[in-house]
């Protein structure tokens, strides 16, 4: 397929004071939460810290789409319970079941330096 490949959505999270790391959104991973954050791109948010994972609350609310309980390290989500983006930088069990959107494909080590009140961006490269 020739051009932009439209279910995967390049993403970069701009990390206050940190660095860039990027990553993409896969719509069919969940494909009504994905169109619903990448609508509301760019986003701003200050980061709380949860196990291995970051999130902050973004202006969404949606119910579970193909929820997961467990996730791999590089997992971004959206958490229905926190209306919150989150990045799993580590293997880890969220809190509770998050849509899985996407995956962080460079510099995941950056998330492991995130202090609470980081603020944190997320655009469309």
């Amino acid at each position: 397929m020739n051009g932009k490949d439209v279910s995967r959505i390049p993403i970069r999270f701009v990390i206050n004071k940190i660095g860039e790391a990027e990553g993409e959104f896969i719509r069919h991973l969940a494909p009504r939460t994905v169109e619903a954050i990448t609508k509301k791109l760019p986003l701003v948010g200050r980061a709380a810290l949860w196990k291995e994972e970051i999130y902050f609350e973004i202006p969404i609310k949606m119910g579970e789409e193909k929820a997961k309980a467990n996730v791999e390290k590089g997992t971004i989500s959206f958490w229905p319970m926190g209306n919150a983006l989150c990045v799993f930088y580590d293997k880890s069990r969220p809190y509770s079941p998050v849509n899985v959107v996407g995956q962080v494909t460079k510099n995941i080590e950056l998330f492991k330096q995130v202090k609470s009140g980081t603020k944190i961006k997320v655009e469309m490269t």
